[in-house]
């Protein structure tokens, strides 16, 4: 049996988040095989060139999770958030991927995801206080 000291931080340690999750990795990979997955990213950028928004996630075991998505408000409404979402759903089709999933505490995000054939599969109540975190996917066919 190996003896283990537990201690607590509030200290953000880039070094010790990377070796859990290697060593979480390794597991993964050891019952589920390779995830064979990579980052995607959907970018948005004003004419001089700078980042103004986009989506950022990742694809693995055949499903891109998207873990961001952000238009600036001075560009809402002119459907940015509908193209990122397809390129994306594009990206993932071409990797193989049988479905997207995602999660929002944003009432508004969650109706732009209904809309737009995303379907509810959890929720995480009063989380936070007063509101909730919805998880949802979809199924690309």
């Amino acid at each position: 049996m190996v003896e283990l000291r537990l201690s607590v931080t509030a200290v953000a340690d880039a070094d010790a988040r990377a070796a859990l999750v290697a060593g979480l990795v390794g597991f993964h990979e050891a019952l589920l095989g390779p995830a064979e997955g990579a980052p995607l990213g959907v970018l948005l950028h004003d004419a001089a060139g700078v980042l103004q928004g986009g989506l950022w996630g990742r694809s693995g075991h055949g499903w891109l999770f998207i873990e961001l998505l952000f238009v600036p408000e001075a560009a809402r409404g002119q459907g940015l958030g509908a193209k990122l979402l397809a390129a994306a759903e594009g990206e993932a089709r071409a990797r193989g991927c049988t479905g997207v999933w995602l999660d929002t505490m944003n009432p508004a995000a969650l109706l732009f995801y209904l809309r737009h054939g995303y379907e509810s599969f959890g929720e995480l109540p009063d989380y936070p206080a007063g509101n909730r975190r919805v998880f949802l996917r979809k199924f690309l066919g």
